[in-house]
């Protein structure tokens, strides 16, 4: 895989990625929100994934040129969808989304549910279920340039709250994720880094890997430099919600590392009020 970053635009809140012929915007919405813009530059086909800021994904299609396609949404929460509705309107794009989340979604066009796959102009997506932070939530995995954009399932250093699934269903997502290539590149939906290496820390304080993860994300942020997209070879290495069978993190937890649902819920339970 050949992976040139551009680096921050002039606007420091946009990172323009280029990937075996695809393009990924990557940028900043509300307070600590990301969105992408994926681009294949053969047929020019444009999705936006997730949609909530209107103004901040046309100000870019406007920029780059492009005409936004479609829309693939990950899960029903506002600031995930908002946008939906006029930008359907604006640039007659098609929209794809959870098909558990139908009713909760408006003028979805597709639907969709783990182990489908949809296209975009000649790249073909994989859905991975991924619920627990809302029942129906999915994840959008592109196998030959080995992206993986997951809303709010999983996070750099950390994962979703469990707003209506349990941890049993969020699980089962998570392990999904960890089949995946280690090379595959992570785009979540906000930067969450610096608190969740904190409490990453708080649990597993002699990871050295850990500590030097943190080291680099406060001079990211310090610098206005996004901390996305991260591998998830590091992610498996130092996110503790990926390490439910580490001994010592199970232990942190008070829990038995045979049993890693249990350490999971304890995990998420703690950080909720860290």
């Amino acid at each position: 895989m050949t992976l040139l970053f551009k680096g921050n635009d002039t606007n420091s809140s946009i990172k323009v990625l280029y990937i075996m012929g695809l393009e990924v915007e990557i940028f900043r919405y509300f307070e600590d929100n990301y969105g992408f813009l994926v681009h294949d530059s053969k047929t020019g086909a444009t999705a936006s994934i997730d949609a909530a800021d209107e103004n901040a994904i046309a100000l870019i299609l406007e920029k780059r040129d492009w005409v936004l396609s479609d829309i693939f949404i990950t899960h029903h929460h506002w600031d995930h969808t908002d946008a939906i509705i006029p930008l359907k309107k604006k640039y007659g794009a098609k929209v794809t989304g959870p098909e558990l989340e139908r009713d909760k979604i408006k003028s979805l066009d597709i639907l969709i549910s783990g182990g489908d796959k949809i296209k975009l102009g000649e790249s073909e997506f994989e859905i991975i279920k991924t619920a627990g932070h809302t029942l129906g939530h999915i994840s959008y995995f592109e196998p030959s340039n080995k992206y993986l954009f997951c809303g709010d399932a999983l996070f750099s250093l950390g994962c979703g709250r469990m707003f209506e699934g349990d941890a049993n269903i969020m699980w089962e997502g998570l392990e999904r994720i960890k089949k995946l290539p280690d090379e595959t590149l992570i785009f979540c939906g906000h930067e969450y880094s610096a608190a969740n290496a904190k409490f990453a820390l708080f649990v597993e304080p002699d990871n050295e890997k850990l500590k030097i993860r943190q080291a680099e994300i406060s001079k990211q942020l310090a610098n206005n430099k996004f901390t996305i997209p991260t591998k998830l070879a590091n992610e498996k290495e130092m996110n503790p919600f990926l390490r439910c069978d580490n001994k010592k993190i199970a232990e942190k937890m008070g829990v038995d590392k045979n049993k890693s649902v249990e350490v999971f819920a304890a995990l998420r339970k703690a950080k909720d009020v860290f």
